[in-house]
């Protein structure tokens, strides 16, 4: 097969083919339809590598369709391969480097997600979108009222909308936010109907139901996870996913001397930031019955409570990947007697699962109920 290399840049496409070591076709295209008559159906099949970036999904699976071998590159590696050596990138020089490698075998390779996991992260996305210009909106307006001399009544953000409509503000403070509220029910209603249509794509996955047995682990954090994570069986241990998503100790280890440093923050942030908000709400949880959180809090005895919310994240990262793994919910006292390995030997009963179910189920409902009673609330106003 063909050699062949696609930077893809913001306005252009780098293209380079390379046989026997030598550069044989090389251009620049405005777009991927103008390469159909080099890479189409009727061409010649080739093995084409391509940099993991936002529209890598797309271009794959155009360039697959089309009868070619498609090499994502996993770009946090992609220095092996010399691009951005003696600070020389550009995107001709970065498309000739991994066409070069293409035909040597040194790609390194990036996971492609299936196309349901693709369409996850898409609306997960834009969730996390609205959910972060609601709390902009909500904290400009506050800033707003503090700036005039008054305080906004607290509430939760999904409840703010409302409360301002009845709450006895005045003028000047209900000039200074009116545009800002005004743009925040339609926001909500929009928010709304994005989430219901994440349960609808969740409800394709049951593994989504299991991660949530975890005590912290709502929808939107189980969600995120299968839709990083693609396939618990391509990861062999849990180091490898904590790795993966960036919250094991960064390393230097030089003349025998091991120094551990600051987590790495390598892989998914947004994945990451929400293990550690599932971290912190299982820390904070009362009762202190699980032994997860029973570990956490002598962590933080001993280390503080930062190092301990990270720490336990790690772990509910690995926790959750070997409940995929096994196909089974979670059972706290087994995850923390015998941690990640001992879930792969666990055999636990039908009841038991069915009752983690659903109380998963039940936080479920109990959710809907709050949206729909929010959304009707705002509509009305």
């Amino acid at each position: 097969m063909r050699s062949v290399a696609l930077d893809l840049g913001v306005k252009k496409i780098a293209y380079c083919e390379v046989s026997a070591g030598e550069v044989v076709d090389r251009r620049m295209v405005n777009s991927l339809s103008s390469l159909e008559p080099t890479l189409g159906p009727g061409a010649k099949p080739a093995r084409v590598a391509i940099e993991a970036c936002r529209e890598a999904w797309f271009v794959h699976a155009t360039l697959t369709a089309w009868g070619n071998e498609v090499l994502v590159v996993d770009t946090t590696r992609s220095r092996k391969l010399g691009i951005g050596q003696h600070r020389r990138k550009n995107d001709r020089i970065d498309a000739e480097v991994m066409a070069r490698a293409v035909e040597s075998g040194g790609i390194p390779m990036a996971h492609v997600l299936s196309p349901h996991r693709q369409e996850l992260r898409r609306q997960l996305s834009v969730r996390r979108t609205l959910v972060e210009t609601r709390s902009q909106y909500v904290t400009t307006m506050r800033g707003l009222a503090c700036a005039l001399g008054a305080r906004l009544p607290s509430c939760d953000t999904e409840q703010f909308s409302a409360k301002m409509r009845k709450a006895p503000l005045n003028p000047d403070v209900r000039t200074a936010i009116e545009p800002l509220l005004a743009l925040l029910s339609p926001l909500q209603e929009q928010l709304a109907m994005v989430e219901q249509g994440l349960e609808e794509l969740c409800a394709l996955e049951p593994v989504v139901a299991q991660l949530r047995t975890v005590p912290g682990v709502g929808p939107i954090v189980a969600a995120q996870f299968v839709s990083v994570i693609d396939e618990a069986k391509r990861f062999r241990t849990a180091h490898e996913v904590e790795s993966y998503l960036g919250l094991v100790p960064s390393e230097d280890t030089t003349g025998g001397k091991r120094r551990l440093g600051a987590i790495t923050k390598h892989g998914n942030t947004y994945l990451r930031a929400l293990l550690v908000q599932s971290a912190w709400s299982m820390f904070r949880q009362p009762g202190r019955t699980d032994p997860l959180q029973k570990w956490a809090l002598a962590v933080a005895e001993r280390r503080g409570k930062r190092i301990a919310i990270v720490a336990l994240a790690r772990r509910l990262a690995g926790v959750l990947w070997a409940m995929w793994r096994d196909d089974t919910v979670y059972d706290a006292e087994l995850a923390m007697r015998s941690g990640v390995r001992g879930l792969r030997n666990a055999a636990q009963s039908i009841e038991f699962r069915a009752q983690a179910l659903e109380r998963a189920a039940a936080k479920l409902r109990q959710h809907r109920a709050r949206s729909a009673k929010i959304t009707e609330v705002t509509s009305s106003n």
